[in-house]
């Protein structure tokens, strides 16, 4: 198995998708309560950037590791994990 770049960091990411996953699960419940819409909204942008800040680590780490390894390697292999990692910021921002 190909060793990850976050993987000094998998813990605090645990952490982090767990927690955003009881906000989902929170918000399931205020929709099942009819809860008012603004206060739905508000908890469905704290979930958002609590999901947004596990991808910007993991995108941090990967550029500082897969990335930086394969660019030190260069050729091929470099140029697809540039590749990818674009694609990753552009899935990101959009």
């Amino acid at each position: 198995m190909e060793h990850v770049g976050y993987v000094a960091n998998k813990d605090d990411l645990l952490k982090r998708l767990r927690r955003a996953e009881g906000q989902v699960r929170g918000i399931q419940r205020m929709v099942e309560d009819d809860t008012y819409c603004i206060d739905v909204l508000t908890q469905v942008s704290a979930a958002t950037k609590a999901l947004e800040t596990v991808a910007l680590a993991l995108l941090d780490d990967h550029l500082a590791h897969c990335v930086a390894e394969a660019a030190a390697a260069g050729g091929p292999v470099a140029e697809e994990k540039l590749r990818e990692a674009s694609a990753a910021i552009t899935r990101l921002v959009r």
